[in-house]
């Protein structure tokens, strides 16, 4: 029990779940965490390798311009028919070589010695600079093999040479001093092939220069402290893959990394046709900043507090998004309540306007009847009477046969106002059939406005019942009544046709049409009054216009038989 009830109030749905949010934002705290850790490793790796490519071309620039050195040194040789001491010392005085090329520890030249009942020599008769070197001069440098093999390659080839082994002119050097030569020629001779170069060849020029110093300038551009640089000579293609060790930074003095975490990069440097391998190997802390130490921290600490904020964010958001959905619903049952009762109302309002319709025409009736059968027959009456006292007096009192004729006129006038205001009332012209009604309207508009006012009829008006012929002749009326004051028409054309059980009337006109904003104009109630008696009828009504060009109504309704009753006049009943 007490299982169950912990558990609910965990998954309560009304509460928020706090511990999933810490848990969620804990995994995306480590997630990034882990991120940044494998980028910073990336970075820190491709760092490593920039600083070890800039070493690598440090290096290879270095090489290059000591091979122009040797390069200058060899032409000099072959420019010159003769090279004595002096000359030489002097050339080599003036490169400079401590300034501009510290490596270089020698330049010396080797006379080619042909072969006799010995092997071939190679004897240095040229030395610079010669200071403790003085026991050199005469040393044969072909004595020692790998030396005899590069020289007799660099004499077939042409090309610049080297051993690849460390040679010692200083016993006292601890150094790697490593050689580079080029052959010399007779000058003025063939060189195309390798017995012409054979014949022409008289010795070689080489250069000694110390590996420490060659890399110096490359460990000292390395921004990373401590970094080892293992320089290992493996040979070219005729080696067996015999790996000479040229410098280690360690065995100098100079630093290296720890055995934990580092960073170790390997590139190959060309040699004038033989491969150095270059191991670059360092610290992979050395190359963090203070920055990059905490940014993994940061990183998690980041996630975790904008995953907690973005959690509680969405909370209140869901929970805002409950409260307005409740809201919504509420408001919904409430417009939903209030539109049954605006419907109602409506419905109201239209049995009322319906009720009202009835009542006012059959009042008019009424009315019209009354004054017809009551007031006009006493007018006819009172107008004998008066008809009968002018023709009495019309020779014995002539003053009083003008008044009595004065009687009888205003009397007419009375009689003739009287069968307008019936006539307006309920036109007695309806008993005789709708036709017959809107002809006669249409006479008394084409008199009254001027207006030329045609009259198309089709169908005949058998069968029409009271409540929709007057209903037609009211429309009739009001439209008629609209083109008089609004359209400015010159023609009117007004179109009764019956036709399967359908009564349509079309009023159009050809004056200045009506504007959009004008239908719903407030206090206009014409339009309104005939789009309500033809949906009373059950029928349809249309309103076509635009500005400048007229405006047309057509109204349709459905002709019910003797007997029948319309279906919305007996729902608002």
């Amino acid at each position: 029990m007490p299982l169950n009830m912990a558990r609910n109030r965990l998954f309560a749905p009304t509460k928020p779940l706090w511990w999933s949010g810490v848990l969620l934002s804990l995994g995306v705290g480590v997630l990034l965490y882990g991120a940044t850790a494998r980028s910073l490793d990336s970075e820190v790796n491709a760092r490593f390798r920039s600083h070890a490519r800039n070493s690598q071309y440090i290096i290879t620039n270095a090489i290059k311009a000591y091979t122009d050195v040797l390069r200058g040194a060899a032409s000099y040789f072959q420019s010159a028919d003769t090279i004595t001491r002096d000359g030489f010392h002097r050339y080599v005085r003036g490169l400079d070589l401590p300034r501009h090329f510290p490596a270089i520890t020698t330049l010396n030249y080797a006379q080619h010695v042909p072969a006799g009942a010995k092997p071939e020599a190679a004897i240095i008769t040229l030395l610079e600079p010669l200071a403790g070197l003085e026991g050199k001069v005469g040393f044969d440098i072909a004595a020692r093999p790998a030396v005899a093999r590069a020289l007799a390659r660099g004499r077939d080839t042409g090309m610049l040479t080297s051993s690849g082994v460390p040679i010692g002119l200083d016993d006292n050097n601890r150094d790697a001093v490593l050689a580079m030569r080029m052959p010399v020629y007779r000058p003025n001779l063939p060189l195309a092939t390798i017995e012409q170069r054979r014949a022409a060849y008289v010795g070689s020029i080489g250069i000694g220069f110390s590996v420490y110093r060659l890399v110096l300038g490359a460990l000292e551009e390395m921004p990373v402290r401590n970094t080892r640089l293992i320089l290992q000579d493996i040979g070219d293609q005729e080696s067996e893959g015999n790996h000479t060790l040229l410098f280690d930074s360690m065995e100098r003095g100079m630093g290296g990394p720890a055995e934990q975490d580092t960073l170790s990069y390997i590139l190959p440097i060309d040699f004038n046709g033989r491969v150095w391998r270059a191991e670059f190997t360092a610290s992979k802390h050395a190359l963090y900043s203070h920055f990059d130490m905490f940014l993994p921290w940061l990183a998690l600490l980041t996630g975790f507090c904008g995953s907690m904020l973005i959690y509680a964010l969405f909370h209140t958001l869901s929970s805002s998004r409950l409260r307005a959905i409740r809201m919504a619903k509420s408001m919904t049952k409430e417009l939903r309540d209030s539109q049954a009762k605006l419907q109602l109302s409506h419905h109201k309002l239209r049995r009322l306007a319906a009720h009202a319709e009835q009542i006012k025409e059959q009042e008019r009736k009424r009315i019209a009847r009354e004054i017809h059968d009551d007031l006009g027959q006493n007018l006819l009456a009172l107008r004998i009477e008066a008809d009968v006292l002018t023709t009495r007096t019309s020779h014995r009192h002539p003053r009083l046969h003008a008044r009595a004729r004065g009687t009888l006129a205003q009397i007419d006038h009375t009689i003739r106002s009287v069968r307008q205001i019936i006539n307006d009332l309920r036109p007695n012209v309806l008993d005789l059939g709708l036709g017959a009604a809107v002809e006669w309207q249409i006479a008394q508009f084409r008199q009254r406005s001027g207006i030329v006012c045609e009259f198309i009829e089709s169908g005949g008006d058998e069968g029409i019942d009271d409540h929709c012929a007057t209903a037609y002749f009211r429309i009739l009326q009001e439209s008629l009544s609209n083109v008089l004051q609004h359209a400015h028409a010159s023609l009117v054309k007004v179109e009764l046709r019956r036709e399967n059980n359908m009564l349509s009337m079309t009023i159009s006109d050809n004056g200045v049409g009506l504007h959009a904003r004008s239908r719903n104009k407030f206090g206009s109630f014409g339009l309104v009054g005939i789009e309500e008696r033809i949906n009373l009828l059950g029928g349809t009504c249309s309103i076509h216009s635009a500005p400048g060009t007229g405006t047309v109504v057509r109204v349709s309704a459905p002709l019910l038989q003797p007997g029948a009753a319309y279906p919305r006049l007996e729902q608002f009943a």
